[in-house]
């Protein structure tokens, strides 16, 4: 592929993978959210950033969002939800927490590429995002011209996005609101 036209290639994969998402997967991700007391979010690597951008809108939301792993996290309850981002679905770290999470009665949501891996076998809500993973045993659901799991994690992205809006729309909030949550220490 020429240089010129790569951009114009990764959007195309995005464009066509965004065909792929489930609004109904959407939805029930979207209601688990707004019954949760917290909100804890989780991912490792890339997903994790795109995982720790999320939270960042959530708490915008006005919601009791918390990073996991951060020094300022509080113990997860029963009435609390784990949002995991894992592409694989079988990061060791993200499998052990989702199982803690578990038995401790909290609802666990995430976003991956396998939802029959260990992680979407424990939730309650899975949205399955077309991607491709560098990780061995396990089998790409799409060919991506990105280097290992690079069009999971934008999509993971722009699906977190997407759930944002939804829950704006939920919630009644809008931009300004979400403002006046923004950090004002800058």
């Amino acid at each position: 592929m020429k240089h010129e036209q790569i951009l114009k290639g990764i959007l195309r994969e995005l464009t066509v993978n965004a065909e792929l998402i489930s609004a109904e997967e959407l939805e029930r991700f979207a209601e688990v959210l707004c019954d949760a007391k917290h909100i804890f979010v989780a991912g490792a690597g890339r997903s994790g950033f795109a995982a720790r951008a999320f939270s960042n809108r959530l708490m915008h939301l006005g919601l009791e969002v918390f990073f996991v792993g951060e020094p300022t996290t509080p113990a997860i309850g029963s009435e609390d939800v784990l949002v995991i981002g894992s592409g694989s679905g079988e990061t060791g770290s993200l499998v052990g927490m989702a199982e803690k999470a578990k038995r401790l009665g909290a609802k666990i949501v995430t976003l991956t590429i396998h939802p029959e891996a260990s992680i979407g076998k424990m939730a309650q809500a899975c949205i399955t995002i077309p991607g491709a993973t560098p990780k061995s045993g396990l089998t790409d659901t799409i060919h991506s011209i990105q280097p290992m799991g690079s069009a999971f994690e934008q999509m993971s992205w722009l699906v977190y996005d997407t759930i944002i809006m939804i829950l704006m729309d939920k919630l009644g909030k809008n931009q300004e609101e979400m403002f006046t949550h923004h950090a004002n220490l800058e």
